[in-house]
């Protein structure tokens, strides 16, 4: 068969639990001799031209195909909220890269910087899709159902308002934040729906809003047409059930992992000779590392050992934090990465695994892979990890987010080895990459027998054709004291180019304001990308202001890496132009 999988970010570049069931299961099929593809995405690093968002590799025979995904406008999309769960942009990328592999099965791994309009391109061609959804993305848009406090969500209210409130406070809307936090979430949802439903009216952030408004129901529409979805745990399942999604779609099947550098995994027969801990995963907050180190801190530490292991420099902020509260503490050691194939040699050298996530963790693969080590697991007692780990059966559950409760565990860890020597004798085998790739090839068979189901609001994307990207042009803006209501390039009178959103520039005001130039705003900064190939001696770039007052230059009068004053107070800088040729 040929299988088409999708993941947010893969290997080599990122390799945590999500990207490393999606390789495994990749290389089980190749294996079999089935011919396998990747879709994936990777946060750009600088700022590119849609023109130049993809490209592809091949890692171990696999073929990958990657779009460099951001936060901005791209294609014909303003809107970054819709962007970030329905972009067009690469939806039409995926259809021209199906109907070239002609996959028989499509399996969804991920949908983060990819967007679920991905199943519109397979719905419409009658391809199989299956999902397994490893995180909460499909009904929460920072993944995790954690509120900014620390504290766990139930999910979005009925128009999303408690969703816009959180996405508000995270990327600070202007001053605007600061309101929204105290605006109850009823309130919000009545915003939301004046937004989606009265063209008229007109307040701050609304197309941002109604497109957060709808994103739940877009999305769990989409999962609801797919053949199957694949769930690791009895949470997962509860969670997508209990927001719409179809429970006879769900079957139940905790993770495989790569069983085989653990053949010779023996019960670990503990002494009082100290004890040594270990971290292994994402350096980032959620995951809780800094509940880990307070808890270590607080322990009996100078008779026991704490291995870190992690990128960092995926947060290199909270690495600094991490390392901070580390300092002085000669048991403490930053390990950095290692290959996911010496995962078994790493757990060898720890007595105990510490997974301390402060969120729903869905079962990271390496509570998997440390009960194939025989290794006792303490774990965030949330129902995702304690379908997995037994307190005082293979292991310890403490209360989330608690420094204080993961400390007494340490401390008995310690002191009681008979303990840590029976919890390691219950440590039982995981379910192996081959077992669950048997099932996964179960379903993919009952594929033809399932029913078709209606995709409401289908949408139609025509493939992409790189040929017919005209280049891009970056820069700033002003029309004092604020941004512009509309950027367009023109060649003639045929429009080619459009933004309406605007990004932060803090150096272009602040130097304006140190110019004498007061500004409502910091959102100067814009990225447009042209339709088609034009001669930049005939381009036109229009300025519209917010009262519709359009102010026209032709691009022979600006200069890459200059500005020009078209005004008492109107400036437009060029930082970067890329023009596709006739």
């Amino acid at each position: 068969m040929k299988i088409l999988l999708t993941v947010h970010q893969f290997f080599p570049d990122y390799f945590s639990g999500t990207e490393v069931l999606t390789f495994s299961v990749a290389k089980e099929l190749l294996s079999r001799g089935h011919h396998v593809s990747v879709f994936t995405g990777y946060p750009a690093r600088k700022l590119m031209p849609d023109s130049q968002r993809f490209d592809n590799y091949e890692i171990e025979g696999i073929q990958v195909y990657r779009f460099h995904h951001a936060f901005v406008p791209m294609g014909e999309q303003q809107v970054v909220s819709e962007i970030e769960y329905n972009n067009h942009f690469a939806a039409r990328y995926f259809a021209g890269l199906v109907d070239e592999i002609e996959p028989d099965i499509v399996h969804f791994f991920h949908f983060s910087r990819l967007g679920a309009a991905l199943i519109d391109v397979v719905w419409l061609r009658n391809i199989p899709a299956y999902y397994t959804p490893t995180d909460f993305w499909a009904v929460c848009p920072t993944s995790q159902l954690l509120l900014e406090d620390g504290n766990v969500c139930n999910g979005p209210s009925p128009h999303g308002g408690n969703c816009v409130k959180h996405v508000a406070m995270l990327t600070r809307w202007r001053h605007y934040s600061s309101i929204v936090r105290h605006l109850p979430d009823t309130a919000i949802d009545v915003a939301a729906v004046v937004a989606k439903s009265v063209d008229i009216i007109r307040f701050p952030f609304k197309h941002e809003i109604a497109a957060l408004s709808g994103r739940k129901p877009f999305n769990i529409s989409r999962l609801n047409v797919l053949q199957g979805i694949i769930s690791p745990t009895k949470l997962m399942t509860d969670v997508l059930v209990r927001n719409g999604v179809r429970q006879d779609l769900i079957t139940q099947s905790a993770y495989g992992i790569n069983v085989s550098g653990f053949d010779e995994a023996q019960q670990r027969i503990s002494s009082d000779q100290g004890i040594t801990f270990g971290y292994i995963g994402t350096l980032a907050p959620h995951k809780g590392c800094h509940v880990l180190i307070r808890a270590f801190l607080s322990s009996n530490h100078n008779e026991a050992r704490l291995k870190i292991y992690g990128n960092p420099n995926e947060f290199p902020d909270y690495v600094a934090e991490l390392k901070e509260a580390a300092e002085g503490c000669g048991s403490i050691e930053f390990c950095g990465t290692f290959p996911n194939s010496q995962v078994a040699e790493v757990l060898a050298g720890i007595d105990v695994l510490v997974v301390p996530s402060v969120w729903y963790e869905n079962t990271p693969l390496v509570v998997y892979s440390a009960l194939a080590a025989k290794c006792p697991v303490v774990a965030s007692n949330f129902p995702g990890m304690s379908e997995v780990v037994r307190d005082g059966w293979n292991g310890m559950l403490f209360k989330p987010r608690s420094a204080e409760a993961l400390s007494a565990c340490l401390r008995r860890l310690q002191n009681e080895p008979k303990l840590r020597t029976e919890l390691s004798k219950n440590c039982q085998r995981p379910k192996s990459i081959s077992t669950y790739v048997d099932e996964l090839l179960g379903l993919y068979e009952q594929a033809s027998c399932l029913p078709k189901h209606t995709l409401p609001q289908q949408q139609v994307f025509e493939p992409l054709v790189s040929s017919n990207q005209g280049g891009f042009v970056a820069g700033w803006a002003v029309i004092s004291p604020d941004e512009p209501k509309a950027i367009r390039v023109f060649d003639g009178e045929h429009e080619i180019g459009l933004t309406t959103r605007f990004m932060p520039r803090l150096d272009v005001r602040d130097g304006l304001r140190n110019s004498g130039i007061k500004l409502n705003t910091a959102n100067l900064g814009f990225l447009l990308n042209l339709t088609r190939p034009t001669n930049r001696s005939t381009a036109i770039l229009e300025i519209e202001d917010k009262q519709g007052t359009k102010h026209r230059i032709p691009f022979s009068s600006l200069t890459v890496g200059e500005s020009v004053q078209l005004g008492d107070r109107e400036f437009i800088g060029l930082d970067h132009e890329e023009f596709s040729q006739i």
